[in-house]
């Protein structure tokens, strides 16, 4: 009777084993959690590099895949892809920032002279009605404060920028690094995404062409187009004689990434400078090139860019890029975009499955 007593019974077994296997599962869980936390700060730094691979890969696929048709090689193919996006990336990169680092610092000299010499309180003097904003200016600001103060900020940035031009290096010998792998080995990744995916295959391959569409839409329809605008922006400033074409093209290409903003920041007061410097007509030309050209090449480059790659409200567009930009800083034009596209994903799949069992248990 004792032995009967003591001796335990198959489903308290049953159930140790359970409690058992439930505790290993917590475990596992826990253990899992906790990699994927510290693999994400491991990952934090080079999160730029990681987007800016990701989109490169995604936009030169079609050349690599090209390459690897021709020469039957894959790790031939992506270096070669990778040293074309190298010529075109990096080369006009460091081209411009080498240009503009001068362009800006001679501005500064030229504004300084300006201040200094009281060119401009004269200009204002030769019109009646602003005489007195010129009045207003000189009781309320220090200009020539200020614009030792900029002129001083722009040598800084000037030193800063060539010291940080070893990591800025760093970072981008680690994007395209990166983008080798990303091009190489593109077909087993996304095959390994689906296995960890508790998605379907069809599903995760919808995922996978909304990424590419965002990424697409992304760089095309807000970097080439704001490029564009910047470009003719800047030739028009080298055409009428305006100082620094360069880096006010680059100012204005970088207005134009943000939405609500654009363009007309700079070229407008430029305009307003022509006229109070007695040149009307090349004011008015100025005018007229930034209305009709620059601010109308969005309209017409925009549709045949993107068309309907991009998915989402403009609202939203706007938000995943301004916040992307204030969250993730300049890789956060990409990172914003994607995390939107699939957040939305996967919330249009929860969704379709919970009418699907609404309508199962209305059937029922």
């Amino acid at each position: 009777m004792s032995e009967l007593k003591t001796k335990p019974t198959a489903a308290q077994t049953a159930n140790n084993w359970g409690s058992r296997n439930h505790i290993h599962t917590l475990v596992l869980m826990a253990v899992t959690v906790g990699g994927i936390y510290f693999s994400y700060l491991l990952a934090v730094p080079f999160l730029p590099a990681l987007a800016w691979a990701l989109a490169l890969a995604i936009l030169f696929a079609p050349l690599y895949r090209w390459l690897e048709a021709k020469v039957k090689h894959p790790n031939l193919a992506a270096t070669v892809t990778v040293l074309i996006v190298v010529v075109i990336v990096v080369v006009p990169l460091v081209f411009v920032a080498e240009r503009i680092v001068g362009e800006a610092a001679s501005s500064a000299e030229t504004v300084k002279t300006m201040i200094e010499s009281g060119a401009w309180r004269r200009t204002l003097e030769s019109y009646p009605l602003l005489a007195p904003v010129g009045d207003w200016i000189e009781q309320q600001l220090d200009l020539p404060g200020l614009v030792n103060t900029a002129t001083s900020w722009l040598t800084t940035l000037g030193a800063s920028f060539v010291q940080g031009s070893v990591l800025q290096l760093i970072g981008i010998m680690l994007t395209f690094y990166l983008l080798f792998y990303f091009l190489r080995d593109r077909g087993a990744a996304l095959e390994w995404l689906r296995f960890l995916s508790p998605l379907p295959k069809a599903d995760m391959n919808r995922l996978f062409d909304d990424v590419s569409d965002t990424v697409h839409a992304t760089l095309y329809g807000t970097v080439v187009i704001a490029i564009v605008q910047g470009t003719l922006g800047g030739l028009i400033f080298w055409w009428l004689g305006l100082p620094a074409p360069l880096l006010w093209g680059i100012v204005m290409g970088l207005l134009a990434v943000v939405p609500v903003l654009g363009a007309f920041v700079i070229w407008v007061p430029a305009a307003i400078f022509l006229v109070l410097e007695g040149s009307e007509g090349k004011a008015l030309l100025l005018t007229l090139w930034g209305a009709v050209v620059v601010g109308g090449i969005d309209n017409l480059l925009y549709p045949m860019l993107v068309g309907r790659r991009l998915k989402m409200h403009t609202v939203l567009a706007f938000i995943s890029i301004v916040g992307g930009l204030i969250v993730f800083g300049a890789s956060g034009l990409i990172l914003g975009p994607v995390i939107f596209t699939v957040t939305r994903f996967l919330l249009e799949i929860w969704c379709s499955q919970s009418a699907a069992e609404q309508e199962k248990d209305q059937a029922g």
